[in-house]
């Protein structure tokens, strides 16, 4: 028996009379009182469990790191395998730095900060530590709500949040360039689907099905593997934009009896793994498109797509329906999607400010440069859509399956539309 000091022992007197009282007027053991228990050695802990003070201690006992990370992201069953492999990073992260076998009563704040400075020294970008920190930070508020420790040693740990600018506004006049440069109609529509749809590549882009497109409403059912977690957010419609019509008559057309996927359904399997949706070497012949095209490939090769056309869109149509096609919240698209482009600059420099006083130049003048920078805006943007919208269009162009089959293959809509 480890021999304590007289102060030692008054004080653990005192606990125990308190969780007498705790006993004998059933009352929870909360507060400081279960702090100072959860801090105990494992001996007084089982001599107080064997009198009945306290819940027998063999699975708080039990509680170390690894076991305990492995069993909480196996009951979360509320998120994607994509999500838990990302999460993999931190897991592995933590159990470096702490061990696999520590408990975690043992692991104290001065620990956490000790592990956002390893964190930091070993060169991460500040996103990746920061998403680091945020899953120990969940693993241990877990372990709170268990009962299993008192308090979270990285409850005042984080980084704050900074990324480089990775933005890239793709043109109109690119994306044509981009079209021409695919080798195929499945390649077409996979760049219509993201830059002129605002689809999520892959996950979107490979689910859109033929019996999903009413050509004669002019609308996409658009299904999302990434928000079909969230109630109602399984599934959105979009409209059948002008420009990517032409794309899509063309990719039916040319499929093969019988299809039910727009795009190759062997991308769409190849794209399956355990962990989710993948890239499916999407992205290494995405690149070799973009060099044939005269570009140079941009950051985020499928993201700065999405994103152009959201900014694109939002110069026409209010920002809840916007966001509503594309899929994500109006603050989501703020700080991840909307972007500042080159036209916003010369639209400024040309037209000026035209809300509240008029300047003192002469109001016909003013009102005749405005007129002018409008209909220039138009007039480029409209060519821009031509161009899209005509490239894939031929002179004479009737889509055979619709000659030759009343009512689509296996359910899908015949294009009643007719591309000129």
């Amino acid at each position: 028996m480890r021999k304590v000091s007289q102060r030692t022992a008054e004080g653990i007197k005192y606990r125990v009379e308190q969780l007498l009282e705790a006993l004998h007027y059933k009352h929870p053991v909360e507060g400081e009182l279960a702090k100072w228990v959860s801090n105990q050695e494992a001996d007084l802990v089982m001599k107080l469990a064997a009198v009945g003070l306290i819940a027998k201690p063999e699975v708080k006992l039990a509680a170390k790191l690894q076991p305990f990370i492995k069993s909480y992201v196996d009951e979360r069953t509320d998120v994607k395998p994509a999500t838990k492999e990302v999460w993999r990073q931190g897991e592995m992260g933590l159990i470096e730095f702490f061990g696999q076998d520590i408990s975690l009563r043992n692991v104290t704040p001065g620990d956490a900060d000790r592990y956002k400075l390893h964190l930091i020294g070993k060169k991460l970008a500040p996103m990746a530590i920061r998403k680091r920190l945020q899953f120990a930070t969940m693993v241990f508020r877990a372990a709170v709500r268990r009962r299993l420790i008192a308090e979270s040693p990285f409850a005042d740990v984080s980084i704050k949040a900074s990324m480089p600018n990775r933005e890239r506004f793709i043109s109109l006049e690119e994306t044509s360039k981009l079209l021409e440069a695919c080798p195929n109609s499945d390649w077409r529509a996979i760049v219509a689907l993201a830059r002129l749809g605002g689809l999520r590549c892959p996950s979107e882009v490979l689910s859109v099905r033929w019996q999903d497109v009413d050509w004669n409403a002019g609308r996409i059912l658009v299904t999302s593997p990434k928000t079909e977690h969230h109630p109602g957010k399984g599934t959105r419609t979009i409209p059948l934009f002008p420009e990517l019509r032409p794309v899509l008559a063309e990719a039916f057309e040319l499929a093969p009896e019988g299809a039910v996927y727009m795009v190759d359904e062997r991308k769409r399997a190849s794209s399956q793994g355990k962990a989710g949706w993948r890239n499916c070497n999407l992205r290494t012949q995405f690149e070799r498109i973009i060099k044939l095209a005269g570009l140079t490939p941009w950051p985020r090769l499928f993201h700065n797509l999405r994103s152009s056309r959201q900014t694109e869109l939002a110069e026409r149509f209010p920002t809840h329906v916007v966001c509503d096609w594309v899929g994500n919240s109006e603050d989501i698209a703020r700080k991840h999607y909307f972007q500042t482009t080159d036209d916003h600059f010369a639209k400024a420099a040309s037209e000026g400010f035209r809300g509240g006083a008029e300047s003192d130049a002469p109001k016909a003048q003013n009102k005749a440069q405005q007129t002018h920078a409008v209909n220039r805006g138009e007039s480029q943007l409209a060519h821009s859509t031509l161009e899209v919208a005509t490239l894939c269009a031929a002179s004479d162009y009737t889509p055979q399956n619709a000659a030759t089959s009343q009512g689509g293959w296996g359910g899908i809509r015949t294009p009643v539309w007719l591309p000129p």
